[in-house]
């Protein structure tokens, strides 16, 4: 079956209230992302050699657990956390269930990010603030943050691009969205007009989110 526009009317409802579900999923997976992979990232730099916070152990530990869970393939981890979703939400399908899985992949990928943007920032900035008497919080909040923001913004694109392809595959599981309509109807039910419309989706908000991110990343940025 090729594509049927007035099919495509007829699904209108499933469509909206997957793209709702998507948003949901990739929102509350964000948030979780940021919150928690920002201090991580900090903290892997921070500790690092000739740092303010040089500590060995600490940067070993933290390497090593985020580069293990970078390591996994997403619907690997998807299946292995199954337990802990049921666990922490009660369920191991919508949603709600799909975050968890996508929030605990986007957390190492966005401290790596932040790491990265963090490592840009030219030492002698840094060592003028420790010369001046910053107390490494004051460094890590007016000087790290500051001029690393822009790049932060753009992990903050990313990782935000990255979730949608993630949560796209999070419908192999009954995790919902866009990527579970297309499952159940493109794939199963060899739907043309589904599949095309679920990919056009797709596309256009990925367009969206990463012309805005990069709006956003210039106006911020001071250089």
């Amino acid at each position: 079956m090729g594509f049927d526009f007035n099919h495509l009317i007829e699904l209108l409802p499933d469509i909206n209230q997957a793209f709702i579900q998507t948003i949901y999923m990739i929102t509350i997976s964000l948030a979780v992302s940021v919150v928690v992979g920002l201090p991580i990232g900090i903290l892997l730099y921070v500790t690092d050699k000739g740092l303010f916070f040089e500590n060995r152990l600490a940067k070993s530990v933290l390497d090593f657990v985020v580069n293990m869970v970078r390591s996994i393939p997403f619907i690997i981890l998807l299946v292995a956390l199954l337990p802990f979703t049921k666990f922490l939400v009660g369920t191991t399908i919508g949603p709600t269930a799909a975050s968890v899985s996508l929030s605990v992949a986007a957390i190492p990928f966005f401290a790596r990010i932040v790491e990265t943007a963090l490592r840009e920032i030219d030492n002698g900035v840094i060592e003028a603030a420790v010369a001046a008497g910053a107390t490494p919080w004051m460094i890590i909040k007016e000087v790290l943050l500051l001029e690393a923001k822009s790049g932060i913004i753009s992990g903050i694109t990313l990782t935000l691009i990255s979730l949608i392809g993630f949560s796209a595959m999070a419908g192999t599981v009954g995790g919902g969205g866009i990527g579970d309509l297309a499952i159940r109807f493109g794939y199963y039910r060899y739907d043309n007009t589904i599949m095309i419309a679920t990919v056009v989706i797709l596309i256009v908000l990925v367009q969206v989110v990463q012309l805005l991110g990069d709006f956003i990343a210039k106006v911020v940025d001071k250089r």
